[in-house]
């Protein structure tokens, strides 16, 4: 009597184990991203000059666009420009992402607002960003070349740059929205309207 009622689940669990279809596995590149694409990042804004040097004063690091595909020059970004350091697991970042996003809305067509997913796994940056609403173009750094190009070691890390190319990067406790604006009209003569 016992073995009978074993049958049938041992029969299931075979049957599970032998099946041929199986859902193919997911390319890292093909994660739902809620980013958008980086194309634009290396012309100015439009409402902003064009930049009158030949690169922008930051490290010669490429990386990927978090949305897949293209490899970025971070060289070639374009000011006026405010580029955020974060990870999903740094309590900081956390309260400065939303933010980010928030300045993103403000000044568009002004500033590029520019993210850089550092030590993190793509899995749990785009989870953190799909829950936090945040949506502006972002380059995935699990390795940390630009954030120890930069001569910095933790996050976040706020990267200013003027319209000139010329950079400041602002490490401290996470930024707050007076302390934001006020960076981006000193570092990228832009203002940040309410």
């Amino acid at each position: 009597m016992t073995v009978r009622w074993l049958v049938a689940p041992l029969l299931l669990m075979l049957s599970a184990c032998t099946a041929s279809e199986v859902a193919p596995a997911r390319a890292t590149d093909d994660l739902a991203s809620p980013f958008r694409d980086c194309a634009a990042l290396t012309s100015s804004p439009s409402a902003a000059p064009s930049s009158p040097v030949g690169g922008a004063d930051l490290p010669d690091v490429s990386l990927p666009c978090f949305t897949g595909g293209a490899v970025l020059a971070v060289t070639d970004l374009r000011g006026p420009a405010v580029i955020n350091l974060w990870a999903s697991s740094c309590a900081p970042c956390r309260e400065e992402l939303p933010l980010m996003q928030e300045l993103a809305d403000r000044t568009a067509g002004q500033v590029h607002v520019i993210g850089v997913d550092t030590m993190d796994t793509r899995d749990a940056g785009s989870s953190f960003a799909s829950d936090k609403g945040v949506s502006f173009p972002t380059l995935f750094d699990a390795e940390k070349k630009l954030l120890y190009g930069l001569g910095k070691s933790t996050l976040p890390v706020t990267v200013f740059l003027g319209a000139d190319g010329k950079r400041f990067a602002y490490v401290g406790p996470a930024l707050d929205k007076p302390t934001l604006g006020a960076l981006v009209r000193e570092h990228t003569g832009v203002t940040v309207t309410e």
